[in-house]
């Protein structure tokens, strides 16, 4: 599962769970962020900015196994991290929770490496888009682990997924011999089941996420970025995909992979202490806009009218999920939470 979602929810559980350094970072934010009301939404968009890009960089960089990019990215998982637990004092691997973060950090990683994959067998916005339902499905195995509801607008977010992610991978037994004009080098099946099990181990990750919510997120990253580290390179040994990338661009980008990944955590961990989660899931949206807008720009790919439909059904469906968490964090008596109606209920 790719690591900015993890991270938006588990700075959304701390702020939940009484983590007292989340709420004063806000309040010495204050005087910020009433001259800039937006600035949380705008960084944000920022993380979603940087985010598409590690996106654009493992689609480019053909000569670098994406189990090998993997390992660089997470890379920028553990670095942020690390000055945190220890400013924190927090245990790094406590017991009673050992199997659970170990078990966490390899659904999470398989389900990250997957959705590399799938960048590279699929068009950029295709796999990008489907790769960024994982929330919407998190609602259907909740429901299956832990019991928790599953209404009727979490109903209609997952329906409307579905046949958004049925629309971009356009499958021959429901669309016969119609083909949509690919890349001859993509493997628009397999990129297409890659980017569909990557969304199933990410709403698994959420799911066990729900379960540490009781941990300090830099623990939860910690343990992720390490594991996540071991797990890729003994990946990449076993299956002789270890690599040096060569000197110059690719080393460069590799380099820029590791970095905007750290800068794109540490801008939507900030968007996540100005503002309230659900406004920023809906801008952190701005992720499927800037994965067309790239695919159009490096790769010349121009998408089909099935891949936009199905993006904007899909959208809609991250949108609705969003809103409803908003309107469900206001205040009972909240104006702005009866002008949102049946969101809210």
């Amino acid at each position: 599962m790719p690591e900015h979602l993890e991270l938006q929810h588990l700075v959304d559980l701390s702020v939940g769970s009484g983590d007292e350094s989340v709420p004063n970072l806000l309040e010495n934010k204050r005087p910020l962020i009433k001259r800039c009301p937006y600035l949380g939404l705008i960084l944000a968009t920022l993380s979603s900015l940087f985010f598409s890009l590690c996106s654009v960089i493992v689609k480019s960089l053909v000569n670098i196994d994406p189990m090998q990019l993997a390992m660089f990215r997470f890379i920028g998982v553990l670095l942020p991290t690390i000055p945190i637990v220890i400013y924190t004092e927090q245990p790094v691997f406590p017991q009673g929770k050992r199997v659970l973060l170990i078990l966490r950090s390899i659904v999470g990683t398989v389900g990250l490496m997957l959705s590399f994959y799938a960048f590279r067998n699929m068009p950029l916005a295709d796999a990008s888009v489907i790769v960024f339902s994982v929330p919407v499905f998190v609602a259907l195995f909740a429901r299956v682990f832990l019991k928790e509801p599953c209404g009727i607008w979490n109903t209609i977010s997952i329906i409307l997924t579905l046949i958004g992610v049925i629309l971009i991978t356009h499958p021959p037994f429901i669309f016969g011999t119609y083909q949509v004009e690919t890349n001859q080098n993509y493997n628009s099946l397999r990129g297409a089941i890659a980017a569909f099990v990557s969304t199933i181990f990410g709403a698994n990750a959420y799911v066990l996420l729900r379960v540490l919510k009781g941990l300090h997120f830099s623990v939860i990253m910690t343990n992720f970025g390490a594991i996540a580290i071991v797990q890729t390179l003994f990946y990449s040994f076993i299956f002789g995909a270890l690599c040096m990338p060569n000197c110059g661009t690719e080393r460069f980008l590799v380099v820029c992979l590791a970095l905007f990944s750290y800068l794109g955590q540490i801008l939507l961990t900030m968007s996540l202490q100005m503002e309230q989660a659900g406004p920023v899931a809906i801008a952190r949206s701005a992720d499927i806009v800037f994965a067309f807008l790239w695919q159009v720009m490096f790769f010349n790919e121009i998408p089909s009218k099935f891949s936009v439909f199905g993006a904007v059904l899909v959208l809609s469906s991250v949108m609705l999920v969003g809103l409803r968490k908003w309107a469900l964090a206001l205040p009972a008596d909240s104006q702005l939470r009866s002008k949102l109606g049946v969101l809210a209920q």
